[in-house]
Parts: C-alpha cells; sequence; structure tokens
C-alpha cells in the first residue's frame, strides 16, 4: 500500500456572517442548481439573488451563533479518523473538501497532489447516497480527475453510500438511547427521524435511491436501538415549486400532536454534524411548531459529530473500502441531463424565514432573468 489518502466530502457552509453572501454565490453559481438558457447569466444571477438573500440566511446564521460550525466540526472529524487509523494500524492523510465554501474540493485536491498521495478512499459525510449531495461531489471530482493526468495515477475507490454500516447504525443508536433516557417516559416516548428532503422527480425520474436508503436506515437504527418506542420518519427543508418527499417534518409533528402523542425524541437522521438545519431549522422552528401543537416534549438528538462510536465507524468504511474492488467515479448514480437540481442548503425564495413555499417563484425567477438580459443588452431570452 502506498501513501494513503483519505477525502472527506461536505457541502460547506459559511463560517461567519461576512461569508454568507459569497456563500450563496457559490451555491447558485453551480448551473446544477440553476440551469440558464446562456452560461453568461449565470454569474449575474447568482450574485443578484446572493445580494437579495444575504441579509435573511445572515439573520438565521446569527441564531446559531453567526455562522455555521460545519467546516470546524468537519475538521475535527478528520483528525478523530486520522487518529482512529492510526490505532488501526493504517497511517493515512486525512483531507478536507467542502462543495461550496473552504477548504473548497479542489484546495483539498491540490493538498493531496502536494502530498503525493498514491491510494485514495473517497468518503462523503452522507450516510445516504443522492444525486444532489454525494453525486454532485462525485461529478465535480470526475470532471477534475479527467482533465488532469497527475490524478489518474493514484489509485481510488469512492464509497457511494454506509447508511447500514453496523457502527454507524450503533453510534445512532447510543444516542437516541441517551436522549431517550432523559424524558419523562422513555418507554412512550415518539422516535421522530427528520431527514433532509429531495423532490420526488428524483427518485421517480433519476433513480435516485435517497428515499429507499434513508427508510431502510431508520428501520435498521430502530432494530438496533431494540425499544418498543413507536417511530415516524419524515422530510424537513423543502424548497421549489415542485413536490418533494412526504410526510414532512412540519405537517407529521403537528399530525402526531393531534393524535395524543406528547413526547418526541428528534433524530436529524442524514446529518452527521451540526449546522444551519439542525442548528436553527429543527432545533428553533420545529421546535416552536411542535409546542403550539401541544407537544410538551421536544427532545433533540445531537448529531454524531465526533462522537466516538461513529468516528470508529469512519474508520470502518474506510478500511472496507480498501479492501474490496474499487468504484470509480463513473460507477455512481448520474442524473440525466435534465434533472433539475436543488440546492441542500435551504434557502427560500419567499420574503420570510420559512417561506417552505415560493408565492410567484416562477415569476420571480423569470423576472430577474430578463432584468438580467435586459441588463446586459441582449434582449429578450425566453423564446
Amino acid at each position: 500500500m502506498g501513501r494513503l489518502g483519505v477525502l472527506l466530502l461536505n457541502l460547506g457552509g459559511p463560517d461567519k456572517l461576512e461569508d454568507v453572501r459569497p456563500f450563496l454565490y457559490n451555491l447558485f453559481s453551480d448551473p446544477e442548481i440553476i440551469r440558464l438558457p446562456s452560461p453568461l447569466l449565470q454569474a449575474p444571477l447568482a450574485w443578484l439573488i446572493s445580494s437579495l438573500r444575504a441579509k435573511q440566511s445572515q439573520q438565521n446564521y446569527k441564531k446559531i451563533g453567526g455562522g455555521s460550525p460545519l467546516r470546524r466540526i468537519t475538521e475535527a472529524q478528520a483528525q478523530a479518523l486520522r487518529t482512529q487509523l492510526v490505532q488501526n494500524g493504517h497511517e493515512a492523510q486525512v483531507y478536507v473538501g467542502m462543495r461550496y465554501w473552504h477548504p473548497f474540493t479542489e484546495e483539498a485536491i491540490a493538498q493531496i497532489k502536494k502530498d503525493k498521495i498514491e491510494e485514495l478512499v473517497v468518503l462523503p459525510l452522507y450516510p445516504q447516497f443522492s444525486i444532489s449531495t454525494t453525486g454532485s461531489s462525485f461529478r465535480l471530482l470526475d470532471r477534475i480527475w479527467k482533465t488532469d493526468p497527475e490524478l489518474q495515477k493514484i489509485k481510488y475507490t469512492v464509497v457511494p453510500s454506509w447508511y447500514d454500516n453496523s457502527w454507524y447504525l450503533q453510534s445512532m443508536a447510543n444516542l437516541i438511547a441517551t436522549k431517550l433516557d432523559q424524558v419523562k417516559d422513555p418507554s412512550k416516548a415518539h422516535v421522530f427521524f427528520s431527514a433532509h428532503g429531495v423532490p420526488v422527480s428524483y427518485i421517480e425520474e433519476a433513480g435516485d435511491p435517497y428515499q429507499k436508503e434513508i427508510e431502510a436506515c431508520a428501520a435498521l437504527i430502530m432494530q438496533k436501538l431494540n425499544r418498543p418506542n413507536p417511530y415516524k420518519l419524515a422530510y424537513q427543508s423543502r424548497v421549489g415549486p415542485v413536490e418533494w418527499l412526504q410526510p414532512y417534518t412540519d405537517v407529521a409533528i403537528e399530525e402526531l400532536a393531534a393524535q395524543g402523542v406528547k413526547e418526541l425524541v428528534v433524530v436529524p437522521i442524514s446529518f452527521v454534524s451540526e449546522h444551519i438545519e439542525t442548528l436553527e431549522e429543527i432545533d428553533m422552528e420545529y421546535r416552536e411548531i411542535a409546542e403550539h401543537a401541544g407537544i410538551e416534549t421536544f427532545a433533540r438528538v445531537p448529531a454524531p459529530d465526533t462522537d466516538p462510536t461513529f468516528i470508529q465507524a469512519l474508520a470502518d468504511v474506510v478500511l472496507k473500502a480498501l479492501g474490496d474492488r474499487p468504484i470509480p467515479f463513473s460507477a455512481t448514480i448520474q442524473p440525466q441531463k435534465n434533472t433539475k437540481l436543488y440546492p441542500q442548503e435551504r434557502w427560500e425564495w419567499g420574503m420570510t424565514p420559512s417561506a417552505e413555499v415560493w408565492n410567484g417563484r416562477l415569476a420571480m425567477l423569470g423576472f430577474l432573468i430578463l432584468l438580467l438580459e435586459l441588463w446586459l443588452g441582449r434582449g429578450q431570452i425566453l423564446q
């Protein structure tokens, strides 16, 4: 075995309030997020969107301390994983590559080349595969690899998903059990899994396995937990003028309350690090919905972060990948070219903090594009 490297992939998030606008710009500069008739419009539209939404997004980040903790946590996970691999007899360098913020994936690749890594495991910090998360990072890496002969010399393999890893399931079960034991009635509290949502079209048209993997993961965690508590799986963070996976988290909370459920133990199942969607969306927005609906206990299970059992899970995934047949980027599920992707960082087109439905969103987007075309002096574009 040559010099070993592990590349951890994640979305990224603004470290401080000043980073919010450029982070949004990076997000909406991605042609997979917003497809336009002309690539010349991508940068101007991204600039306009990020400028319009920066203030509201900054308000949300202020609520959780002035920035996302994602980079700090991911780098701590990388260091813990490196230590665990050494304890398991494998010397390795662990790198962090974010999709839309520092350290960018490209920065991590540059360091990997500088360190002359000979064997690489590409490990997304998304337990379940989706074309919009793991798939997006894999497509970026595939493009980078195809244009760099030096990278093509590296023996690499990717890990498409690892939601069924026994150590990961045990980590989640342990975290849930700890929280259950803190509520008034541990045996009857409802375990409520909240996963990041995706549009139904991803599943039905693009063949995304995300829904099946999320559902299987929740069931496996409950098996590992081995307690009689009822559980529910719902999906959060929906945006856009399309149907997303249901049931929706906010609606499901209200339905459980109407059924007489008084205690919820809320599990952020698709997230392995604390960030805006756990600290603000779940802890603040959904907690408020639950309290108004009559839920008396809203106990949120923490994300795994650097939980020792979770770090052992990551190490186990890496070691298994090294022992299996290599999987190239191209072997993972690729969306059709006309598949419309939506940003994983929740972003509202509306003017309210919780604008789950974009009233007038299509008209707004068309209007913005038209304004940009006029500004650029290119006349009409929507032929």
